[in-house]
């Protein structure tokens, strides 16, 4: 997969390298990338590039109880990261997890998940974010991720 920085990274650039880059595991989440964000607006100062991924609600996704399992919480939040960078990458680029934390605030179940990505700073050889999971039923927080990734050559 070879994409050029610079040139203008959309939704369905992003909704490709789902279908062809990541694991098959990790594409029978059923993940839709909803919103890139990439260009800075003139009156958010504060702003940070991101990605918004909705995780659609499954049984198949569930632990005992009903309640969305954190490993599907965590791949969530790690993929949307990936898209988020290569968002503000504004093309494709390699690269590998090196670090993620999450703290689950409270349990999500019979709902939508969506992951809010943001880089926090996009570097030559390490990139870092923060994922805010929220439960599509009321748009509250399920948990908060922190992530450092490695830039990889090619």
């Amino acid at each position: 997969m070879q994409m050029q920085p610079d040139t203008e990274f959309g939704l369905s650039d992003a909704r490709r390298i789902l279908g062809e880059v990541f694991a098959p595991w990790v594409q029978d989440l059923n993940l839709a990338v909803e919103r890139l964000e990439h260009v800075q607006p003139a009156d958010a100062p504060d702003w940070q590039p991101g990605a918004l991924l909705r995780m659609p609600f499954s049984e198949r996704l569930c632990r005992n109880g009903g309640v969305v399992c954190g490993q599907a919480l965590m791949a969530l939040a790690d993929t949307a990261m990936v898209i988020a960078i290569l968002a503000a990458n504004r093309g494709y680029r390699p690269m590998t997890t090196v670090d993620q934390t999450t703290h689950f605030m409270r349990a999500v179940s019979s709902s939508d998940v969506l992951a809010d990505a943001r880089v926090v700073r996009l570097g030559r050889t390490m990139s870092f974010g923060r994922v805010t999971l929220l439960s599509a039923a009321d748009n509250k927080p399920v948990a908060m991720v922190s992530s450092a990734f490695a830039m990889l050559p090619g």
